[in-house]
């Protein structure tokens, strides 16, 4: 059995896209931890918060991650805040190789108004840039701190970047 790869990273950094393909690529599992927190809530993110708040999310996002120390051959999406509680980082390292997947604030900014705002709540602000600026900056000490590898994901095509990721996991089998 293999390991996990986990996918970390700030929103539209490609973890879903990328991770899609890469689970295909190595005939593993592809898991959206958010599509697992809906489970378990039994409603979805933006009710979660809206209803219960940010702590249950919270909670929410750390018992998925707990459930997925357990897990084995799969691709995992992580949710941009899970890096924020080291406990999460700790379960998801006892089954995981984690890979932060990066980009510019200007890139994300680009494919985040792409997607729209009611997919990406976060650009519906008054200052869009701004907030992404702020939130990258505040979360990059996070998301170095938990992955093991880093792959730039601008100006790249999914299949370049999940080209890139297999060539980092063979040369450090």
């Amino acid at each position: 059995m293999k390991s996990n790869i986990v996918l970390i990273g700030f929103m539209a950094t490609g973890k879903s896209t990328v991770g899609r393909k890469l689970a295909q690529n190595l005939d593993m599992d592809f898991l959206e931890m958010d599509e697992m927190i809906e489970k378990k809530a039994g409603k979805s993110i933006p009710k979660i918060f809206k209803e219960d708040g940010e702590i249950r999310f919270r909670e929410l996002e750390m018992s998925v991650c707990k459930d997925l120390s357990n897990s084995k051959n799969s691709v995992i999406s992580a949710g941009g805040g899970v890096v924020l509680n080291k406990l999460n980082i700790d379960y998801l390292k006892i089954s995981s190789k984690i890979i932060l997947l990066e980009a510019t604030a200007d890139e994300i900014y680009e494919r985040a108004i792409k997607e729209g705002k009611e997919t990406r709540p976060l650009i519906d602000k008054p200052n869009p840039r701004k907030e992404i600026n702020d939130l990258l900056e505040f979360r990059k000490p996070f998301y170095e701190a938990a992955s093991q590898y880093q792959v730039q994901t601008d100006d790249k095509v999914t299949s370049e970047i999940v080209d890139e990721i297999i060539n980092l996991l063979k040369i450090n089998e």
